[in-house]
């Protein structure tokens, strides 16, 4: 009787796989473990914007005529936009070539977790690492150079959103240029390249008053320079404005052109990814 009932009872239904945004935390919880066993790599992402914050604040060490802000506190906010972008393109950049190199993303397209999944395990990382980077960065500045943090919630919404859009379209932008790389080991010159040049016409270590007008158009194009002006408006107030070419921090553009990049950015991811590298075929 027993064997019978067991031939006629219904089969138990299949597990059912978790949804594609649980698959992508647990994947960014790994991306995040993975980078944080990597000392080097840790030591080399949040040491590098410090000593380049101390270098510039110690060399320019002076105050911005009439503003009351010093070249210091006009780095730190500069460099928070870098490093938003910096952990978004350039360590996404170089970290997928090297997943496409070495096989682990042939090796993911074959298992039945979605291909979002993947993405949205980077995305995590990346908010991760770039909070923490900021964190720091606003540490220093606060601690050693007298920056001055946002009295008003208006001042922490235009942060969030500007950093929001900045690392989301970041984000894509690194997707995007993996795949540029013909092999993990070239990844970080053809990565890091662009990405120094940008900081230095964006407004990171230079101020925009001091640049010909031909880079400044250059630098208009591409989302740093926006990124840097939107922390400027959160930081340096309204005494800050004077040091911006318009004479204003000129948050709609900002806002349209970080947007504009992140529909670009995806658009790109779409048309540019790839899940094998070059010799795969």
């Amino acid at each position: 009787m027993t064997d019978i009932a067991q031939a006629v009872a219904p089969a138990a239904a299949p597990a059912r796989m978790p949804s594609t945004l649980a698959l992508g935390l647990a994947r960014g919880a790994v991306e995040t473990k993975m980078f944080f066993r990597e000392k080097d790599a840790v030591v080399f992402t949040f040491s590098f914007p410090i000593i380049l914050l101390v270098l510039f604040g110690s060399i320019f060490s002076g105050g911005l005529a009439g503003t009351g802000i010093t070249f210091s506190q006009l780095y730190t906010a500069g460099l928070i936009g870098a490093g938003v972008m910096g952990a978004g393109f350039q360590s996404l950049g170089i970290g997928i070539a090297g997943d496409r190199d070495d096989g682990t993303l042939k090796r993911l397209a074959g298992t039945p977790m979605p291909r979002a999944a993947y993405f949205i395990g980077k995305v995590v990382n990346v908010l991760v690492i770039a909070f923490l980077e900021v964190a720091i960065l606003l540490a220093i500045g606060v601690a050693l150079y007298d920056l001055k943090l946002p009295g008003e919630v208006s001042g922490w919404l235009t942060f969030a959103w500007v950093f929001v859009l900045g690392v989301s379209a970041s984000a894509l932008l690194g997707v995007a240029a993996s795949s540029l790389p013909r092999s993990a080991k070239s990844a970080a010159a053809v990565i890091s390249m662009p990405f120094v040049v940008l900081q230095f016409i964006s407004g990171v270590f230079i101020p925009f008053t001091q640049m010909p007008p031909w880079l400044i158009n250059v630098a208009s194009l591409f989302p740093l320079k926006w990124m840097c002006q939107g922390f400027r408006s959160v930081f340096l107030g309204d005494a800050g404005a004077s040091l911006e070419l318009a004479k204003s921090y000129e948050l709609d553009r900002v806002a349209l052109v970080l947007a504009a990049w992140l529909v670009g950015g995806l658009v790109l991811c779409l048309t540019t990814f790839r899940w094998k590298g070059r010799r795969d075929g």
